[in-house]
């Protein structure tokens, strides 16, 4: 009896301590949550609540942030797809852009092969074929292409871009200039369409067309390198100025062809590689189309070219002024005429800046025999203005 009654007691004395566990704790609780709502200023039950509605916020956010982060992929995922289609788009845009400037220069272009005298190495004289190309000047068959093509041919047959063959006759070449002009009996021909230097910028797109190796119809891009490049020839002719220079590719038969902007317009007549080997790959140079254009009418009206003069020898200009210095004007030509005296430093001509002979050359090249131009000189600390009227070469009158 007394071990049954001891085990209830213990039981019940326990039990009592749980009960006074819970009710301590329960007190507890109940004193915290009083003191966090008189702190938070809320009800008891309001800050229940807000504690769940906080529980579950960090699991609604980062599903949130899930599907931010599904929308921003699939975003992403649409923007490379559509650069992926723009570049697509414009390299398609590119190809038929370059397509229309090779349909609209190709029926201008020809290919032109001579037949030329030459001395073998035992000095006999035998006679060779020669290839070139050509561009279309003019609807009645004025075709201009390179002295060094057609200037010595004693037979030229040209080939249109539709396959037709045509004798040709010279009408006349210029070795000074590298341009000669021959004609075909043929009517309604493409002429080319050209257009000054002063309107392109070195990094424009350009394209050469022309025979090289006499592959016709063949087309090379690239840019124009460097504009105003001057070339000394040969010690018999006059320096060839104001070239361009393009990476285009340019080689043997391509001479005579032309050099065409991103518009189909022609801006040169292409004339030399310059090469460290003598090969074919090497720097292309182009005659610049204002000297070609303007050297082709005067073999056509006059059978020659008639280059200006002005009558000056120029020197080294050892001054802290920029321009043309000149060591004689001799007498009976225009610049001694009209004033110009040695020692004098020539700084514009018709109102276009010169710093060297060659800026000065270049620039004669492109005025007629007849015209009138203004010379500004520098003299003892003053600058003068000087009209003149260019005359003939006395070089180039036969």
């Amino acid at each position: 009896m007394k071990e049954n009654g001891g085990f209830k007691s213990f039981f019940i004395r326990g039990l009592v301590a749980v009960i006074a566990v819970i009710v301590f704790l329960f007190l507890g609780a109940a004193i915290v949550l009083g003191i966090l709502s008189v702190v938070n200023k809320v009800t008891p039950p309001e800050l229940i609540r807000s504690y769940f509605e906080d529980e579950k916020q960090p699991e609604a956010e980062k599903k949130d942030q899930e599907e931010d982060l599904s929308e921003e992929q699939k975003t992403g995922e649409a923007e490379t797809g559509k650069n992926s289609e723009t570049s697509g788009f414009l390299l398609e845009e590119f190809d038929r852009a370059v397509n229309e400037v090779v349909e609209e220069i190709n029926s201008s272009v020809v290919n032109i092969m001579v037949t030329v005298r030459q001395r073998n190495i035992f000095g006999e004289e035998v006679l060779a074929e020669g290839l070139g190309s050509g561009v279309i000047y003019s609807s009645d068959g004025y075709i201009i292409t390179n002295n060094h093509v057609a200037g010595d041919a004693e037979d030229i047959l040209v080939t249109l871009y539709d396959g037709s063959e045509y004798p040709a006759e010279l009408v006349g070449a210029d070795e000074n200039t590298d341009i000669a002009v021959v004609k075909i009996e043929a009517d309604d021909l493409k002429a080319a369409n050209f257009i000054s230097i002063d309107t392109v910028k070195v990094g424009d797109l350009v394209i050469a067309v022309g025979s090289p190796f006499g592959l016709q119809q063949t087309v090379t891009m690239g840019v124009i390198s460097a504009k105003g490049r001057d070339i000394n020839v040969s010690a018999e002719t006059l320096p060839m100025v104001n070239l361009i220079q393009t990476d285009a590719a340019i080689n043997s038969g391509n001479s005579g062809g032309p050099l065409v902007n991103s518009a189909g317009q022609v801006i040169g007549i292409n004339t030399l590689i310059l090469s460290p080997t003598g090969g074919s790959a090497g720097i292309g140079l182009a005659i610049p189309s204002d000297t070609a254009v303007n050297i082709t009418d005067q073999i056509i009206e006059y059978g020659r070219a008639r280059i200006p003069y002005m009558g000056v020898e120029m020197g080294e200009n050892d001054t802290d002024i920029a321009g043309v210095y000149i060591n004689d004007a001799p007498e009976g030509y225009p610049a001694r005429e009209t004033g110009i005296i040695p020692g004098d430093i020539i700084t514009e001509f018709d109102g276009i800046e010169v710093q060297t002979s060659y800026d000065l050359f270049a620039q004669i090249l492109r005025r007629n025999v007849g015209d009138t131009v203004e010379i500004q000189i520098y003299r003892n600390g003053e600058y003068l203005t000087i009209t003149l009227e260019l005359i003939e070469s006395p070089v180039e009158q036969n």
